[in-house]
């Protein structure tokens, strides 16, 4: 064991690199989140108010029932389609409700139901007919014709067939019990199912909530895990594109401290905007005239969604566009021929459009020019004029949104505190939970009134400024909106009233005019080229300004230019408004990327940090980004940021690795090449963190993960932990640290409010009683001052302690994390770390789409569905840049 205040040189640990020590090999013991070691006492106690409600559970001896169900068409086709399963099981409960013996179920939309208590026999066969005509399996119209007279028929039949086959089979057996020892902090295997079903339940009763049934087909409710949506025009907010956001309500139950409570929270999903085809695409592509429309554009956007007729008000899916003009698609149409005196059927070519018009006298006025809709099979396409369709109403969209649309969704769907609840507790009123049977079966009764909790403001840390000197620098305009001298001016005098010293640019390389139509690629070729005949020597430091914003094309190839290849920093810029606040951000951005600190903590400057700056402590932020929705061969992308010059916590250095696409645990934090050597990121941080930190190796490791939910908490501990570990025994056998491991979550409902709910929770907030697990080690904190809106608290779990802080301490480093960001002047809602590994994926997303499009544009094609695609590996960053902050 390393002796104390022994210090390793870098010389003596290098070589230890090189020839490494085959990890000793151990049989991996199954690690699981620890428990909670108590509650802290730091800060100025404050009265809040919190989105869950007390729930009382009675019936601690009942039992859930599961029952798998299989519901087939009349030729033993299986059904999918979770809308037409509810109405199945609907009708199955008003039919045979007598062999059900009155009993009432809930039904998961797909395969599963579940009743307290069992019904009276375990296995159910039953037919059942629904009461309305429209059973979309083939999407054959009479248009089509049919080939023959008895094809025609079957067509016909199987068009308006709406009897369902359905089986109803025994499968387990979980008892409400487990939840009653879930909330005494006691281990049971059938929590998280009773949970489940408890949450099944709870969105029957919602839906049905908004008058959703097989009879009110005018109102619509959408479905989407907890959160539940409705087909209201006050609920939609335009984002523009042809998308709107959907406010709806998300339920669930969880336990905690103070009991069973029910989290009700405000939530939203992306939609498509109701209301013709036609209007959709001009908002989708932005255009006025209908003649501008791509319609190659047109085709990949439409492609799956659905749509209703004016005509016979029937739905129909999109699988793609006509190659022709409405009027010169042509088809065959079979049709009786009553001039001779046996009535034959015969086939005649017609166009869609003399279709529509002559055959259903239907007036078409803008469409002739247009494709139609195909809305039938690969091989039997079914042709729709585009003004006759709309949209149907609650479809969700799930690609990505743009730069545009996400701000406009920031902006319009913010919801000051009161507002938040107000909604919340109307639900809660108005959605009659204790009148539901199931519920009420179980002993479940809900109060109607938030959950009053007690939390404690810690106070803010102070902060000191340690700028750079910015002297040998230049300025590229691919812009053509932009006085470059004017801005440079603006910056200089900015930076100068903050204390940063900012020397005249070198040279201000305006792009030449008639390169502005050339690839991005070549743009960025040939401003490369502008810079060599204009600077004798490569610049420390390029302003880039780009002709637009994040979604610029430009920006993937030139960030890529320079910190794999020229080894030069870079910012890049491309401002709407340019004032203070604006220019005082741009110069945190730099002064970061170049060496500076824009916050130091005055613990850091003591330093005085409980247990960090006492023992050689690193700590790293791990964060997973995976490609855009829509874009399922795009490899993931795997970040780690590390610290170093301890015991600083406000300095990090980033390493990233790509990894197969959709995968969340962390792949190359240990990666053993045939040679023997560990090639994985957590060697590169430490050897980075023993050459900052005066030679010293770290005692300690502080994890904090992003991106994982709590099915996942035994991954990172067995998983991703077990490869940490392993790239510490490679330097050495007796060399392994103490490990604090923490999950960050921010996609949860829990909302926390000041009582009377007019202002948010103060910056500094934390919460660790009540609302928390009951067993599990985990607290809430909100960092940051909610200006806007209402405040989400960031969500911790502490998975591991090795090091053994209090919880005092640890949210006291926690919260003093959040205030190291260094693009920011106030605490942010995360730990810095987080925030910096979550910059350094997305900035290498950048460049793994813009080496695809590159690749794409080259060689003319892209892979064929269905075949797999090597992940590419991100080169190494340039010497010269890799160890600065670049992703800030």
């Amino acid at each position: 064991m390393e002796k104390e205040g022994e210090e390793d040189t870098v010389e003596a640990l290098l070589p230890s690199i090189q020839l490494t020590l085959a990890p000793k090999k151990m049989e991996p013991s199954k690690r699981v989140p620890i428990s909670r070691c108590g509650s802290g006492s730091d800060g100025r106690p404050i009265s809040l108010l919190a989105n869950h409600f007390n729930v009382s559970l009675k019936n601690h001896d009942g039992v859930f029932f599961q029952y798998n169900v299989s519901i087939t068409y009349e030729d033993k086709k299986s059904v999918d389609g979770k809308r037409i399963g509810r109405k199945v099981m609907d009708k199955v409960y008003q039919t045979y409700s007598s062999e059900l013996a009155g009993k009432h179920f809930a039904y998961d939309g797909e395969k599963i139901l579940f009743t307290v208590g069992p019904l009276p026999q375990n296995t159910f066969e039953f037919s059942v007919v629904l009461e309305e005509s429209y059973v979309n399996r083939n999407g054959s119209p009479d248009m089509n014709g049919s080939p023959s007279e008895k094809e025609g028929k079957r067509a016909k039949r199987l068009f308006l067939s709406n009897t369902f086959n359905v089986e109803i089979r025994f499968a387990a057996e979980i008892p409400l019990k487990s939840i009653a020892l879930a909330l005494q902090g006691k281990e049971s295997e059938n929590t998280t199912e009773a949970i489940r079903v408890l949450d099944i339940i709870l969105r029957q009763q919602s839906a049905k909530s908004f008058y959703f049934t097989i009879f009110l087909e005018h109102r619509g409710c959408l479905l989407v895990r907890q959160s539940f949506f409705h087909e209201d025009v006050k609920s939609l907010v335009d984002i523009g594109g042809g998308i709107s956001a959907c406010r709806g309500l998300h339920a669930s139950f969880c336990t905690t401290q103070a009991g069973l409570s029910l989290n009700m929270d405000v939530s939203s999903t992306m939609i498509l905007t109701p209301g013709p085809v036609l209007d959709f695409l001009k908002k989708n592509q932005n255009v006025e005239d209908l003649r501008q429309i791509d319609w190659g554009r047109a085709k990949r956007v439409l492609k799956n969604m659905r749509v209703k007729t004016q005509h016979n008000k029937m739905e129909f899916k999109i699988i793609g566009l006509s190659e022709k003009p409405c009027n010169q698609q042509i088809f065959s149409l079979k049709s009786k021929d009553r001039t001779s005196g046996d009535v034959e059927l015969q086939t005649v070519e017609i166009t869609v459009y003399n279709y529509f018009t002559q055959h259903k006298g239907i007036q078409l006025s803008s469409c002739a020019y247009m494709p139609c809709l195909d809305v039938g099979k690969p091989k039997r396409p079914n042709y729709l004029p585009l003004e006759l369709c709309s949209l149907v109403s609650l479809q969700r969209y799930t690609k990505a949104l743009s730069t545009r649309q996400r701000s406009s969704l920031v902006e319009k769907s913010r919801q000051k505190p009161l507002e938040r609840i107000q909604a919340v507790t109307d639900a809660v009123s108005n959605y009659s939970y204790n009148e539901d049977p199931m519920l009420s079966s179980c002993g479940i009764s809900v109060e109607k009134q938030l959950i009053q909790i007690n939390g404690r403001v810690l106070k803010s840390p102070k902060r000191l400024f340690e700028p750079t000197k910015i002297q040998n620098w230049a300025v590229v305009n691919f812009s053509t909106r932009f006085d470059t001298s004017s801005l440079c001016r603006q910056l200089i005098d900015c930076g100068r009233s903050k204390g940063i010293h900012i020397e005249r640019p070198h040279s201000l390389i305006e792009e030449d005019a008639k390169n502005r139509r050339l690839s991005p690629i070549l743009r960025v070729e040939k401003m490369f080229e502008q810079m060599k005949s204009r600077l004798s020597a490569s610049p420390e430091f390029l302003l880039c300004l780009l002709p637009e914003r994040k979604n610029c094309d430009i920006y993937g190839p030139w960030k890529m230019k320079n910190l794999y290849e020229m080894g030069i920093c870079t910012q890049c810029i491309s401002p709407v408004k340019i004032n203070d606040q604006y220019l005082s951000n741009v110069l945190l951005k730099i002064n970061s990327k170049l060496g500076g600190i824009n916050s130091l903590l005055d613990v850091e400057h003591v330093p005085s940090i409980p247990l960090v700056t006492e023992v050689p402590t690193m700590i790293l932020g791990i964060d997973v980004s995976h490609g855009s929705p829509g874009q399922s061969d795009s490899p993931s992308i795997a970040a780690v940021v590390g610290s170093r010059y301890w015991p600083k916590i406000s300095r990090y250095r980033a390493s990233v690795r790509t990894q197969p696409p959709k995968v969340e645990m962390v792949e190359s934090l240990y990666k053993l090449l045939p040679n023997g050597e560990d090639d994985g990121i957590i060697r590169e941080l430490l050897v980075d963190f023993f050459q900052t930190s005066n030679g010293r190796k770290p005692k300690q490791i502080i994890i904090f993960r992003d991106g994982v939910s709590e099915s996942q908490f035994n991954q990172v501990l067995n998983i991703e932990l077990e490869q940490i570990i392993k790239a510490f025994q490679h330097f050495g056998e007796t060399w392994l640290p103490k490990f604090t491991v923490i999950v960050a979550q921010k996609n949860h409902h829990t909302k926390l409010f000041q009582a009377g709910g007019h202002e948010n929770v103060p910056a500094g907030t934390v919460v660790d009683t009540k609302i928390v697990h009951p067993r599990y080690y985990d607290f809430y904190m909100c960092a940051q001052a909610g200006m806007i809106g209402t405040s989400r608290p960031t969500h911790y779990h502490v998975l591991l302690d090795e090091i053994g802080f209090s919880a005092d301490n640890l949210q006291n480093l926690v919260h003093s994390l959040c205030y190291v960001y260094q693009r920011s002047t106030a605490a942010i809602s995360i730990v810095a770390p987080i925030s910096y590994a979550h910059l350094a994926a997305a900035q290498m997303g950048k460049f793994i789409t813009y080496d695809d499009l590159s690749d794409s544009s080259s060689s003319g094609n892209s892979s064929s569905p269905g075949t797999a695609v090597p992940i590419r590996e991100l080169p190494r960053l340039h010497d010269n840049v890799k160890e600065s902050m670049f992703f800030c």
